[in-house]
């Protein structure tokens, strides 16, 4: 059983632009994830907490704190959610109450871990997508162009 309320190692480090590609990149894979279902497109990350909240653990480190109704992230000391502006989150009381047994409940380890082999294959494409994006940055620069 993974404890995820342990500090994780990071892939790449944090920051505020990563964290603004990520929610793109997690909002797109939310929207296909829809498509797959054949539910509706989803209009926000309403919904996606599990999965955003284990992406970012595992490109960006950290723990995964929350409670029945909601999980998120501490990176470096700071709460870091995805879903922070969702409908579903802005109509929860409490959103980053902390409830670490609730980690250890055997039926949630088994719902995070049933969702770890789509969140694994979001993390590569993201990290290759990052890599392809960072490459092309600096190729621009290189040879003078803005």
């Amino acid at each position: 059983m993974k404890d995820w309320t342990i500090d994780q190692a990071p892939q790449i480090a944090y920051s505020y632009e990563r964290f603004a590609q990520a929610k793109v990149f997690v909002f797109r894979k939310w929207c296909e994830q829809a498509v797959e279902r054949g539910a509706r497109l989803p209009t926000d990350t309403s919904g996606s907490c599990k999965f955003g909240s284990l992406f970012m653990n595992q490109v960006f480190g950290g723990t995964i704190c929350g409670h029945y109704e909601h999980q998120y992230n501490m990176i470096g000391g700071r709460i870091v959610d995805l879903s922070h502006d969702a409908i579903d989150v802005g109509k929860i009381a409490y959103p980053y109450l902390h409830e670490p047994d609730f980690f250890n409940i055997p039926e949630k380890q088994a719902s995070l871990d049933k969702c770890l082999p789509r969140v694994n294959g979001w993390v590569i494409q993201f990290l290759k997508e990052i890599e392809i994006s960072d490459a092309h940055l600096l190729t621009n620069r290189f040879v003078g162009h803005p």
